[in-house]
């Protein structure tokens, strides 16, 4: 198993490299490491963790593809890939819920238009929507704000952990062969000499002869290094607000608008780490590193959350955050195969790219397979992996009393707000590809995630993470 985040790069030309590990290039890795278990294949990250850019910082649901363009390449992967990751998520342990979604219609054309997206969902192969009636809305949703008309209730939405989805496929990648190298910035790329891709990285070059660009937010800049201009990628932030564990209770189901050519608006969704969500903003900015929050976003977010939920603004706030969707001006993946150069790009893939991200990792798979590519052949299953379980409304470590005896650190709290076990934390500094974080450790754990953002565990994290580091990571 190979992670790197110093030192120079591997001489040897690799098979197929990957350039991005956000949720989308970790399931591509998984899924090429599956069909060619003897090829040398790579996975580059600027970052020094995977999952750092748009994949940690989202609503983190597990859509049903409902309201996608019929008939465009992000509703089929869309509607693939969510019934893989649901089947997945089941067999690795990542935490899902599917609470269902209620597409909330405030006024009369909002209500008007929901026959339209019924009809949508219909012809995106989606039949379980429904229109209901303001009666039963409020019925089900009772902590409703005034004035809600109706809905279209979508059963098949759920909630899932973002961050160990992408932890998941990355750590499935490395064990079955995938050489992991992150703080490996690429800054030039040549496929002037023997129709190898020759890429100058932030810790030297690295040569392989097969290229896919999952670059996220990024992927228009590479595409340019490859000789290519084909699309630009806006960065579009959304802010969102995180309500503390006391107002979980007062939703029972991602709460959607009507959506608009922006996005699909502002929501209120449960998390699985038992939060509430609120969020997010849509902004086109040019600054790709602009993941600030701003005091006048958030009073927006609160302006609209007083309308759908008027007791939610009232609890307790966690925490705020900012993600960097890639928008490309285009309602649809921007996937595009270049055999001749022996290279795939894959770029626009926006909020849906965790729903869809095995569906994409097999549909590139395949056109690389179709592009000449001859290192890869049928997929072959690969050992599972058990992920830690940040789920609220499963057992955690603190709750098991078998495990505790057997080892008394999972009965120790280092972090009180999350119930954040020493045996937890000790098992992430320890695993497959570690945290060198608190941020990265909070993403394998959610310690210092809570009410008081690790006022009171703060040190004895660091100092964990320290030892950790100390010694040598």
């Amino acid at each position: 198993m190979t992670v790197t985040r110093v030192g120079p790069l591997p001489t040897l030309p690799y098979d197929i490299t990957v350039i991005g590990a956000g949720v989308v290039g970790c399931a591509l890795a998984r899924e090429l490491i599956r069909r060619a278990p003897a090829a040398r294949i790579a996975l580059l990250d600027a970052a020094h963790d995977v999952g750092e850019g748009t994949s940690k910082a989202n609503t983190a649901i597990l859509h049903t593809g409902f309201d996608a363009v019929p008939g465009s390449l992000e509703a089929r992967l869309v509607r693939e890939g969510q019934r893989e990751l649901a089947a997945y998520a089941s067999e690795s342990g990542i935490p899902v819920e599917p609470v269902g979604a209620l597409l909330v219609a405030w006024d009369t054309a909002q209500r008007d238009a929901l026959t339209g997206l019924a009809a949508k969902a219909v012809r995106n192969a989606y039949t379980e929507s429904r229109i209901i009636g303001p009666d039963e809305l409020r019925s089900r949703e009772p902590h409703l704000g005034p004035g809600a008309l109706g809905a279209l209730d979508v059963p098949g939405e759920s909630v899932i952990c973002p961050w160990t989805t992408t932890l998941a496929y990355a750590t499935q990648a490395v064990r079955a062969g995938v050489d992991l190298h992150l703080d490996s910035p690429v800054r030039a790329a040549d496929r002037s000499r023997g129709g190898t891709h020759h890429l100058t990285t932030g810790r030297g070059l690295l040569r392989t002869r097969w290229l896919v660009n999952a670059a996220g937010l990024h992927a228009d800049t590479v595409d340019r290094l490859l000789g290519h201009d084909t699309f630009t990628v806006t960065p579009r932030r959304g802010q969102l607000i995180v309500y503390d564990k006391f107002a979980r209770d007062l939703v029972h189901h991602i709460l959607l608008p009507v959506p608009t050519a922006l996005g699909k608006g502002v929501l209120v969704a449960p998390t699985v780490h038992g939060n509430v969500l609120l969020g997010p903003t849509a902004e086109d900015l040019d600054d790709k590193r602009a993941t600030h929050t701003t005091a006048d976003a958030l009073g927006l977010l609160r302006e609209k959350g007083r309308r759908i939920l008027p007791r939610l603004v009232e609890e307790e706030v966690t925490a705020v955050y900012a993600g960097l969707r890639a928008a490309t001006g285009q309602d649809d993946y921007r996937i595009d195969a270049r055999p001749a150069q022996r290279c795939v790009t894959v770029g626009g893939i926006r909020s849906t790219g965790l729903t869809a991200s095995m569906g994409i990792a097999t549909y590139v798979a395949d056109l690389l397979a179709d592009s000449g590519c001859t290192t890869l052949g049928t997929p072959r299953d690969l050992p599972p992996v058990t992920m830690p379980n940040l789920g609220e409304a499963f057992p955690r470590p603190y709750q098991q009393p078998e495990l505790i005896a057997e080892d008394p650190e999972f009965g120790t709290i280092v972090c009180h707000c999350e119930r954040v076990t020493r045996g937890e934390i000790r098992a992430a500094l320890t695993s497959t590809i570690p945290p060198v974080s608190a941020e990265g450790l909070r993403r394998r754990t959610r310690a210092r995630g809570g009410r008081c953002q690790g006022f009171s565990c703060g040190a004895a994290v660091r100092e964990l993470l320290g030892r950790r580091n100390g010694a040598g990571a």
